[in-house]
């Protein structure tokens, strides 16, 4: 006896693990996306004739499950080996994990994910009937689904990306800074650095307290952004230009605890970044929710067959 379709709401990285995972189980599977590319905050749009991370600053790898399908895309030439020290403002270096990077994007990852899946775009789903997936951060899936037996909803902070220009480069930090106890900022991506190709471009990560002020005209937060960076890192020089992404539901404030995925008696499940067990939220995490979810929701199909 065949399964029945699985409606998959949501092309962010959770989203497409979740239905790679159940194509591979021979499952038909159908994303639904309300934006008009896949990646949610993994979005890498074109700006002045080159990709930009404005989402998630890189990822970093921990399950083996993960690690399997990282080497894949090393192995194609996907994902490069970025760094594992930041400098940090005002301090020395901070070594940590090796973060990883995509010379196209991380949005390029997920659009491996997804080859060959169906997906439709600019779909605005409210209701679901199982089975199904709702693959996005808590506030946005309790709008479609009032709610969820057993777990309360997590709270996302916002946050807003500035991009900006520079004619050269000319910040005393390799890679990245970690500014702690700043009021505005929080992070300093080198993309030049993070993509390879040595641009002269900042991505520029702000507190949740500034973008808080600024979620209706995300472009108001830059002379802050702009004059963060020259009294945290001493980047005198003005951008040439700049561009800010708003992200409403940036982070999680919080965490489901020990679980890695939400999955009710209907069929109807839930997974992101918030559902990570293993750790703090990443973009490992929501990876290992939507496939994991996945894996159960086969073992459920599969049974009631």
């Amino acid at each position: 006896m065949s399964t029945p379709r699985v409606e998959i709401v949501g092309a962010g990285i959770a989203g497409a693990a979740c239905a790679r995972a159940l194509r591979a189980a021979g499952v038909d599977v159908l994303v639904r996306e309300r934006g008009r590319a896949p990646g949610g905050r993994l979005a890498a749009p074109a700006l002045h004739g080159r990709r930009v991370d404005v989402g998630a600053a890189y990822f970093t790898v921990g399950a083996a499950e993960f690690a399997a399908v990282v080497s894949g895309w090393q192995q194609r030439g996907l994902v490069r080996e970025w760094t594992d020290t930041f400098h940090v403002a005002g301090g020395d270096h901070k070594r940590g994990p090796m973060r990883w990077a995509a010379p196209d994007g991380l949005r390029a990852l997920v659009r491996d994910l997804l080859v060959d899946i169906e997906v439709t775009y600019q779909d605005e789903v409210t209701a679901v009937s199982g089975p199904a997936v709702l693959a996005m951060p808590d506030p946005q899936a309790a709008r479609v689904l009032a709610a969820l037996p057993g777990h309360d909803w997590v709270r996302y902070d916002p946050v807003i990306a500035v991009v900006a220009g520079f004619v050269e480069r000319s910040w005393p930090f390799a890679d990245a800074a970690f500014v702690n106890d700043d009021p505005d900022i929080t992070l300093v991506a080198d993309d030049g650095a993070r993509r390879g190709d040595g641009a002269p471009v900042l991505v520029v990560h702000t507190t949740s307290a500034l973008a808080g002020r600024h979620l209706d005209a995300p472009d108001g937060v830059v002379p802050a952004v702009v004059a963060a960076l020259q009294r945290t890192l001493g980047v005198t020089a003005s951008p040439e230009w700049t561009q800010a992404h708003r992200w409403t539901f940036a982070k999680p404030s919080g965490t489901h605890g020990d679980a890695a995925y939400a999955l009710t008696d209907e069929l109807v499940g839930v997974c992101g970044d918030a559902w990570c067990p293993s750790g703090s939220p990443r973009v490992e995490s929501a990876w290992l929710s939507g496939h994991r979810l996945a894996t159960e929701l086969v073992r459920r199909l599969r049974s009631l067959g």
